[in-house]
């Protein structure tokens, strides 16, 4: 064999073993996440609540603890993969703020009233659901306003930025006016002040707010269904199946439904 043959041999077999290595470091880059894992070596479970939900997660201002069923599934979550449900860090999110920290590896995963839709899917990877709730409003007592069909031009309904109440309002009322707020406290305070005529978000939430001040009463039943769901990093099955199984046996042994009629004062349908 000629030196120019043996020449050309060796470049193209450099030329492969340099594509090999790059296609495994690829490969490794690409690596899915494993938070089961990460809890277990840390030793704590971190999960991205909210502070200011009445029900599902509020910081008592007496205490500083954060309260609520979400903070109570956390906790279980807690106890199944670590034995101690005291061993979970609580993180604030908002409905802006929960799915960036999530994909940045700041926490876990997400138990903050968060909606299951086909657009959040495409960044998320979603537990079965959790709770069932459903869009509706929230007015002043003797407020004209008694459900979607009494919203004008002139009505200001107060939501929260990035949540899926902002929009749904907005394709069911479009002559209204939306004013978005950075959470739901902010929302309702602005409600109170008369900045505002009604307040939209899920059901549940509306509850929590109505028992705050029962000035405020919910009005014109629910228009959406607005399915809950605990959010996970795509592609983290295994975790995403201990989530899922934890939800079986809170349900089969009758502890979800104590939980649920401890803090909404209903059992579950």
């Amino acid at each position: 064999m000629g030196s120019r043959k043996r020449h050309a041999l060796r470049w193209t077999a450099g030329i492969l073993s340099l594509l090999l290595i790059a296609l495994t470091a690829a490969g490794c880059g690409e690596s899915k996440p494993d938070t089961l894992e990460a809890i277990k070596k840390r030793g704590k479970l971190i999960a991205g609540v909210k502070y200011d939900t009445k029900l599902f997660g509020l910081q008592n201002p007496a205490t500083g603890e954060v309260e609520g069923f979400d903070i109570d599934i956390a906790k279980a979550l807690a106890k199944k993969i670590l034995g101690d449900e005291t061993k979970v860090e609580l993180k604030e999110v908002t409905s802006k703020t929960r799915i960036p920290l999530l994909q940045n590896g700041d926490i876990d995963l997400i138990i903050a009233t968060m909606t299951i839709n086909e657009e959040r899917k495409k960044q998320v990877d979603f537990s079965d659901v959790y709770f069932n709730a459903g869009q509706s409003l929230l007015v002043k007592k003797g407020s004209p306003i008694q459900g979607l069909e009494s919203l004008t031009k002139d009505s200001k309904v107060l939501a929260v930025k990035g949540s899926t109440s902002a929009k749904n309002i907005r394709e069911k009322a479009p002559d209204a006016i939306v004013l978005e707020f950075e959470n739901y406290q902010d929302a309702f305070t602005a409600l109170k002040a008369g900045q505002g005529d009604a307040l939209t978000t899920d059901n549940a939430i509306l509850l929590g707010m109505q028992k705050q001040d029962p000035n405020f009463v919910l009005v014109g039943g629910n228009f959406t269904d607005e399915p809950y769901g605990m959010a996970i990093r795509k592609g983290d099955t295994e975790f995403a199946n201990t989530v899922n199984e934890l939800l079986k046996e809170l349900k089969d042994s009758g502890e979800y439904d104590r939980l649920y009629e401890f803090w909404m004062g209903v059992k579950p349908e």
